[in-house]
């Protein structure tokens, strides 16, 4: 970021509520810059006029869950970047979740440029850990969370020092998941074999589990 004097840049930090990796990484912005623009908020929260109308230098999404208008990731002067919990295997919503659900043995994290679309902007880098298959959703999330951090620190140690920003070789490997798809990876048939019910539990239980069935008309939630 070419400015005089890096404390000066205009940033701004969208973050995901009730999530500490996120507020620690504010915290760094807040000591290293003299007026980030920081917003915490879930998927659930609409962008306040604030944020919509901001103008500045560099955009961060840190596990953010909203998607970003065009109007505004163009008023990012030097980049808007997104740091995305999964590997460039796994774009879009419930990452983690379709990697447990599909026994991967490696998973990672991503940081990229944004576009309209949901994770399919340049990769700008990627770090990767192994998981095994005793490994849960909530587990390789934390894993997740920790991985972004430390990418957050060097990149924005990368930033701040007026160095560009890395390039990585590797690309998105598929279209990005849906909500849609994620909800249709809860649902449980009654007819499906018990190593599918089990197969799916796994990869839908968070702190609780998101597996439901539907008799009916009526939709039945598992409970833990």
């Amino acid at each position: 970021m070419k400015t005089k004097h890096p404390q000066e840049s205009r940033v701004l930090f969208l973050g995901k509520k009730d999530n500490p990796f996120a507020e620690r990484a504010a915290d760094h912005l807040r000591k290293n810059l003299r007026h980030p623009l920081i917003f915490i908020g879930d998927r659930h929260d609409k962008l306040p006029e604030e944020v919509l109308n901001w103008k500045g230098d560099l955009l961060i999404s840190f596990i953010g869950s909203w998607i970003i208008p065009e109007s505004l990731l163009q008023q990012a002067s030097y980049a808007a970047i997104n740091f995305h919990p999964g590997s460039p295997e796994y774009p879009g919503t419930g990452c983690t979740n379709f990697a447990i659900y599909n026994g991967e043995k490696e998973y990672g994290v991503t940081c990229h440029h944004m576009k309209t679309m949901v994770d399919t902007g340049n990769i700008i880098a990627v770090q990767r850990f192994p998981i095994s298959e005793d490994d849960t959703v909530f587990g390789v999330t934390q894993q997740c969370y920790r991985q972004i951090e430390t990418m957050f620190y060097e990149l924005m140690d990368c930033i701040l020092q007026g160095k560009p920003l890395p390039v990585s070789s590797e690309q998105w490997k598929r279209k990005p998941y849906t909500r849609k798809e994620l909800n249709e990876l809860c649902y449980i048939s009654p007819d499906m074999p018990p190593q599918e019910v089990e197969r799916r539990i796994k990869a839908t239980t968070y702190r609780w589990p998101w597996a439901y069935t539907k008799i009916g008309d009526r939709t039945f939630i598992l409970q833990s």
